[in-house]
């Protein structure tokens, strides 16, 4: 596995990670923070030599807290400062355009339903289907002035009754169900 990776030299890294930060939004005061320098540190200025021991006592201790706040997960919106991490903060979907009350039906003009409207039902062996052909006649459950049922979605909403008109078969909805709550 490991020699299907690239070999990569220091300065293809530092660019690859420059190129990650910059896609995260990392400011460049907490690259800073967080990448180590690309020259070994005896090769950097010491900045170190010019800090009293109360100052790195200072730091330390700040960073300290830094971290256990980052670790107790209490760190308010507030009161975290620019450039610093911040609880996530969720957007009030009640308050949108409709205002959390209902909407209204042209909402729903565009939604797509599978509407099927059932004559009856019957059940056939294989050998029985094979054997149709063009003519054939296959026997319902329903008789012929039994009202069908109307489905939407594969629910049952109503039951209505066939129709001819202008020599095309209609349905007339004469009963709508309701809901089993």
């Amino acid at each position: 596995m490991a020699d299907d990776l690239p070999d990569l030299d220091a300065g293809e890294i530092d660019s690859l990670v420059d190129e990650a930060n910059d896609q995260a939004g990392v400011s460049d005061d907490q690259k800073e923070a967080v990448v180590a320098p690309a020259a070994p540190p005896a090769a950097a200025p010491d900045k170190t030599a010019d800090r009293t021991s109360s100052e790195t006592e200072e730091l330390l201790a700040k960073a300290e807290a830094d971290l256990s706040e980052a670790l107790s997960g209490d760190l308010d919106a507030a009161e975290a400062k620019d450039g610093e991490a911040r609880p996530f903060e969720f957007r009030d979907l009640a308050s949108g355009p409709g205002g959390g009350g209902p909407l209204p039906i042209a909402a729903l003009q565009d939604v797509e339903l599978d509407l099927r409207i059932e004559l009856g039902r019957t059940e056939l062996l294989i050998d029985d289907v094979t054997k149709l052909a063009e003519g054939s006649v296959v026997q319902l459950d329903k008789l012929a002035g039994d009202p069908v049922d109307i489905l939407v979605n594969g629910r049952l909403i109503a039951r209505g009754e066939v129709l001819v008109l202008n020599d095309n078969f209609c349905v007339r909805v004469a009963e709508i169900l309701t809901p089993d709550v």
